[in-house]
């Protein structure tokens, strides 16, 4: 028995499924998960000692790499004078700050301890802001594991099979409305029927739950039109896509200014964070300047205010966000060349450095067409990668992420990887 299938056999006697998070069991792809002990630059090793390039990267915030050593340095600056208060303290002004300079749509910024936290805050705001109860969400689009928002999620949701979760009561769902994502026709019926009570609408800009999807041209702007019109709010959701896409997220990219935006991962540099905000309007209702009330013990927490406020400004050095786009362009390219050459049928869908490679012929463009992909063929790519010391996330619907650590011959020996993997792919069919 290996070192990693040992603490799995441990794990399972004492933690549900023998993990934190349901997608880390690697149920999509079968067998064990290895252990991760150590993670540099663009890799990670196993209890087992093997090395992978590793694509996951924390599931998103780790652009800069692991172990980056501005926000190493801060994170151990900032523990030497205690590791959490329960008061204000100075980063999180510092940290504020920065996201209110460089994200479009936010005047002030609250911040949590995740990206579950920061949409079910956003969606009370929005509720307590209009004096409206439902709420909008896009089919494939993951928000977080809140009661209200398990409705034809993505993520973990949509990799386990899972429709909705039991414990989650009717009568907290019934306030939900799904429609497709990319079908502003579906939008416009579901305003027709319930604008008069419709608080939001909560989308990813470009999905990364379902797999990478990229907004179709317009939808954006036709979701920022009919909220507008029907006077619900928007809310973008960039806990992946906010300073992952660049400095002002895909709302920048896309040039549209929602009413709230939810924020994670990359902007606590690797640690526990959240964040929600928008308008001053909007945001003059929480508590204690307004009497939407959200609270957190360790909102704010000094270890991930330093370490974000080290990745920020790591990001906001000259061609960061030239290189990563040119990194990941490279490795799509040769991915989808190594794919055409071993004669599988794939869809890559990129946006910036997240990417996704699809199993099927596409194009995916929304929830349905996502899990039309083979999934059975993305288990056996997942595991000829892994064994070739590549490490992809274990799920068809989950997307990837490139990093500035990656190297040019990190990209080469992934490519040659894949075409290794993606021939015996094709062998098994």
């Amino acid at each position: 028995m290996t070192r990693s299938e040992e603490l799995f056999a441990r794990a399972q006697r004492v933690i549900p499924g023998g993990v934190s998070s349901p997608v880390r069991a690697f149920r999509a792809v079968g067998g064990h998960p290895p252990f991760i002990v150590r993670g540099e630059g663009s890799r990670v090793s196993d209890a087992d000692g093997h090395s992978y390039i590793d694509y996951l990267g924390s599931w998103g915030p780790l652009i800069l790499g692991h172990a980056h050593p501005d926000v190493v340095e801060a994170v151990r600056e900032a523990a030497l004078r205690g590791t959490s208060y329960g008061a204000p303290c100075p980063g999180e002004v510092e940290l504020a700050e920065r996201v209110v300079r460089l994200m479009p749509s936010m005047e002030k910024v609250r911040f949590v301890s995740s990206g579950t936290e920061a949409a079910m805050s956003a969606l009370r705001l929005a509720r307590g802001f209009t004096g409206r109860n439902k709420i909008l969400k896009l089919e494939g689009c993951y928000h977080g594991h809140a009661d209200s928002l398990l409705v034809v999620a993505g993520s973990g949701v949509a990799t386990l099979g899972i429709p909705g979760s039991p414990g989650v009561p009717a009568g907290t769902v019934a306030d939900t409305v799904t429609a497709p994502y990319n079908d502003l026709r579906a939008v416009e019926e579901v305003v027709s029927v319930h604008g008069r009570d419709l608080a939001a609408v909560i989308v990813e800009p470009v999905a990364g739950n379902m797999g990478c999807v990229l907004p179709s041209p317009g939808y954006l702007g036709g979701l920022r039109e009919i909220t507008r019109r029907a006077g619900a709010l928007l809310i973008f959701d960039e806990v992946i896509t906010g300073f992952r896409l660049g400095l002002g997220g895909a709302q920048a990219q896309y040039r549209i200014t929602p009413d709230l935006t939810c924020l994670g991962k990359i902007i606590g540099g690797g640690l526990p964070v959240g964040a929600y905000g928008g308008r001053g309007q909007i945001m003059g209702r929480v508590a204690p300047e307004g009497p939407v009330y959200q609270a957190g013990t360790l909102s704010g927490n000094p270890l991930a205010m330093a370490a974000g406020c080290a990745a920020l400004d790591a990001l906001q050095r000259p061609g960061v966000y030239e290189r990563l786009g040119a990194l990941a362009r490279r490795l799509t390219d040769g991915l989808a060349a190594a794919a055409k050459s071993a004669g599988v049928d794939v869809t890559i869908n990129r946006a910036a450095s997240m990417f996704t490679v699809f199993f099927g012929r596409g194009p995916v463009t929304d929830y349905a067409s996502a899990k039309a992909s083979d999934t059975a063929r993305f288990a056996r790519f997942f595991h000829g990668m892994l064994r070739r010391g590549v490490y992809l996330p274990p799920a068809q619907f989950e997307s990837a992420f490139v990093s500035f650590a990656h190297t040019d011959p990190d990209l080469e020996a992934t490519v040659r990887a894949a075409g290794e993997a993606l021939a015996e792919v094709a062998a098994q069919a």
